[in-house]
């Protein structure tokens, strides 16, 4: 079920208000929502809905794709929006098809990626152990695709015509066809726990964050053999740098960013972001780390090169993920049982 709003008029009314503030040295506040100034960077929340997991940005769509799913099985409640990146308002809410009529239950949607290629949005069903696939231009659920045990995250490899999914209870790495939708390669690492995933797109190198062996998985294009890096205490997300050659994890248990040199297999760094580190994505305009810390309730933003912290920024209660597209992070908020809205976080990464 798919509810569109129109979106045309409020951009443009947007941009008007956006000239306005700016031309006047002002801090622009959104209908909805609050606005802020910290050290740099300049952050806006809004309120979306509950139980709010991963995003994903669309650049062909200039659609932001966010997942929402609430309660434990059977799942009733879960959501696929479109949220516009400059209003913050949700313009379409895809309801994931019923897989239990006796129950209500649905196929909730978790983790989230977008192919810009082929105009899809692929969503990972964790408590279902499945994967699905969405069109971006109708929200038409176009396909559910099965066995990945606890399919935790995905990544795009436009370039080949290639999804990759974790599944994080079977220490499997999975690959997809993005035109047909088959499966066409399955790695499986004994007792690993794939969880956050990236890709090199330039070789088409695979990296995942195994959680409980304190470690980063690297998969070679067309190798089923992994080489292991070292990471931190407790590895659940990982980013690269723009050039490849360097990675980045947030490091749950010890609530640190590791930097990990991808040549020599080691850690050069390790910087302390915050208790609870579970998301990290890399802003390949600045060359800057941004991690969010889920228990701090704060995303950090960390220069490799140098191992320091530059910024600090609150968010609303137990931050999920971060996206970054064209020097943005959004960051969603998984707020838990006690609210009936969760909030998105926007924050203009400053230079």
């Amino acid at each position: 079920m798919s509810v569109p709003t129109p979106r045309t008029s409020r951009r443009t009314a947007v941009a008007a208000a956006v000239a306005v503030a700016v031309a006047a040295g002002g801090t622009l506040t959104l209908t909805g929502t609050a606005s802020a100034d910290t050290s740099g960077s300049r952050v806006t929340t809004a309120k979306l809905t509950k139980g709010l997991y991963q995003s994903s940005y669309s650049e062909r769509n200039d659609v932001l794709w966010v997942t929402a799913a609430v309660g434990r099985p059977p799942v009733t409640e879960s959501h696929l929006l479109e949220v516009d990146p400059e209003t913050l308002e949700i313009e379409a809410d895809h309801t994931p098809p019923v897989t239990d009529t006796a129950t209500g239950a649905v196929e909730a949607v978790y983790g989230v990626a977008v192919d810009d290629e082929h105009d899809t949005v692929w969503t990972a069903n964790t408590r279902d152990d499945t994967v699905s696939v969405y069109s971006q231009r109708t929200g038409e659920h176009l396909a559910t695709l099965p066995d990945v045990a606890h399919a935790r995250e995905l990544v795009v490899d436009e370039r080949r015509d290639t999804v990759w999914a974790s599944g994080f209870g079977a220490g499997t790495l999975v690959a997809f066809d993005s035109r047909t939708f088959e499966e066409k390669k399955r790695v499986t690492v004994e007792g690993a726990s794939p969880a956050g995933l990236a890709l090199d797109e330039r070789t088409g190198a695979l990296y995942a964050a195994d959680l409980n062996n304190d470690r980063l998985i690297e998969l070679k294009r067309g190798s089923t053999t992994p080489r292991f890096l070292p990471a931190g205490d407790g590895p659940i997300s990982v980013s690269l740098s723009k050039n490849g050659r360097t990675a980045y994890t947030a490091d749950q248990t010890s609530g640190t960013l590791s930097v990990i040199d991808l040549r020599e297999g080691t850690v050069t760094e390790s910087v302390a972001t915050g208790t609870g580190a579970l998301s990290v994505a890399t802003d390949e305009r600045s060359g800057d780390v941004v991690v969010v810390n889920r228990t701090a309730a704060t995303v950090t933003v960390v220069d490799p090169r140098e191992g320091v912290v530059e910024e600090t920024v609150a968010t609303g209660a137990n931050p999920n993920h971060v996206e970054i597209a064209d020097g943005t992070a959004y960051v969603t908020d998984k707020s838990g049982a006690t609210r009936t809205e969760d909030t998105l976080t926007r924050i203009r990464l400053a230079r």
